[in-house]
């Protein structure tokens, strides 16, 4: 008796999870983790982008970056000056010459110490190169665009957008799917900056003419103010602090209620800033984001703890995305948007008024037919039928799935299968009474041989259904999630709800049952 009051309350509750969808205005009334089921862009609307990461723009940034790692390991005085020249980089080769050609296996064996497996390293004569492979170059592309759909996700969703869908695709292109979204103008400027910050020091020793002919010496770049771009400020190339090493920023009004954006470094960060504002108390260091100056103020005093802030005239909105963004991670290539389409909330209306018809004349037929084909057994089969479409729905809904157009057309298959697993049995109780076992043994025996029949068949849609989720993507992947949920929803109301009413029904007596002839 515990394992059928059991049995009926999973149904109640799967059922009682669809209700805010099925009726949205008793949403309310239920827990905030029992909501409607989202709706995706084909039926509620919204804005598709895809774009393209830019991986020329990547290796011409990591070229620099090897670039500087290698000067640096070349005159780290504390391990001995290596006496270098024409080091350069082009097109993704670092180079450079050693003036004695003993230093050339030690100036290798350094290089392979800090650098490690990430680039090979190669010498002829006192020349050594250093370059990425075509393996390597694949990973850092494969890297950069998991890391890149993975900032967007946390940008995007930082903003409040609800359930978008973010996939890669075509190698270095990325699909994002925002029902809902009818404007994606803000989306697009907050995903295409990359939102890297740095800070460097100020060279002061630049004169007023050099400024004026816009020429800067060498390690000196002329960057403008983000908020003033004619003025220029002379930057000193080296980054002194990264913004990688950035663990939270927030939104904050400073004493005389400006909005600001508050930073907080990880424990590399922080003891770089602090060396940073102990040594150079005084000089004027630089907050740069995205090849602009936020601002440059002067050290006034060392900071400790890694705690900074952020001023440049922000608005209240500007220092939320800011905050956004840094806190979000700076995205690892710039990602141009190539592609833009709108989809209509009227189009999404109509598809679901579509879909409900269709859906709703399909059960009807259905329904019918069980019950024409076998009366009480079949208005049995048809509650469970209902019963199991308001499970699918609940379910999806309490796992955060978003229903699309392949989404219900994965609902209505699996209300055909859930009919089959319902006629399996039927057709084997019909076979046992007919074989002249009483009605009792015959549902008994029905229902148990048949068991493995319906396991099959479902199991086989299973694993086709995780083999499209493991392997599709976009629309294929919102089919194969409904059609997994209602393969577990039609096993539990097909093989056991089923069989928890018919035993009800009969009340342990051999009735007659109706359709058998």
């Amino acid at each position: 008796m515990f394992k059928k009051l059991a049995i009926v309350f999973i149904a109640v509750f799967g059922v009682l999870l669809a209700v805010p969808t099925i009726s949205p205005r008793l949403a309310s009334y239920f827990p905030s983790w029992i909501r409607p089921i989202p709706l995706g862009l084909d039926l509620k609307g919204g804005a598709q982008l895809l774009l393209e990461v830019d991986t020329k723009t990547m290796f011409a940034e990591k070229s620099a970056q090897l670039y500087d790692e290698v000067r640096s390991v070349l005159i780290d005085r504390d391990k001995g000056v290596i006496r270098f020249s024409n080091l350069r980089h082009v097109d993704g080769v670092v180079s450079f010459a050693v003036r004695d050609d003993d230093d050339v296996s030690r100036a290798k064996g350094r290089l392979k110490a800090v650098l490690g497996n990430s680039v090979d390293i190669q010498s002829q004569g006192r020349t050594i190169t250093l370059s990425y492979s075509d393996r390597q170059k694949a990973d850092m592309v494969d890297d950069a665009l998991t890391r890149s759909i993975e900032i967007v996700r946390r940008r995007i969703d930082a903003l409040g957008t609800k359930e978008p869908s973010i996939q890669s695709q075509g190698g270095k292109y990325i699909l994002i799917q925002l029902p809902g979204v009818d404007n994606p103008e803000h989306i697009k400027e907050l995903i295409g900056q990359t939102a890297k910050m740095t800070f460097h020091l100020v060279n002061e020793n630049i004169s007023p003419d050099q400024m004026a002919a816009g020429r800067a010496p060498a390690g000196t770049e002329l960057m403008p103010y983000m908020d003033a771009p004619d003025q220029m400020v002379p930057v000193y190339s080296r980054i002194e602090v990264s913004g990688e090493t950035l663990k939270d920023s927030q939104a904050d009004f400073d004493q005389n209620n400006m909005p600001v954006v508050t930073t907080v470094f990880d424990a590399t960060g922080a003891r770089k800033f602090a060396r940073l504002t102990t040594e150079h108390v005084g000089e004027r260091f630089a907050i740069v984001l995205d090849g602009r100056v936020l601002s440059a103020p002067a050290i006034r005093e060392p900071i400790p703890g890694g705690r900074g802030q952020i001023s440049g005239g922000f608005t209240v909105q500007g220092a939320k995305d800011l905050a956004v963004l840094l806190r979000s991670g700076a995205l690892p290539a710039p990602l141009s948007v190539i592609e833009e389409r709108t989809v209509g909330a009227g189009l999404g209306a109509d598809t679901i008024a579509s879909g409900k018809i269709g859906s709703a004349v399909g059960v009807l037929f259905v329904m019918i037919f069980m019950i024409m084909l076998y009366r009480t057994f079949g208005v049995i089969a048809d509650i469970v039928l209902l019963v199991n479409l308001a499970m699918i729905i609940g379910v999806s809904a309490l796992f955060g799935a978003t229903l699309t157009l392949p989404g219900i057309a994965g609902i209505v298959l699996t209300l055909g299968m859930a009919v089959d697993a319902n006629i399996l049995p039927f057709e084997r109780i019909r076979d046992e009474v007919r074989a002249g076992a009483p009605t009792l043994r015959a549902v008994d025996n029905g229902f148990h041989r048949s068991t493995k029949t319906v396991m099959d068949g479902n199991l086989t849609n299973l694993i086709c259904s995780l083999i499209l989720f493991q392997f599709g993507a976009g629309p294929i992947r919102g089919f194969a999630v409904t059609l997994s949920i209602g393969v577990a929803t039609t096993l539990f109301t097909c093989l056991m709800l089923s069989r928890v009413m018919i035993d009800w029904y009969m009340n342990g007596k051999n009735k007659k049952i109706s359709y058998i002839r």
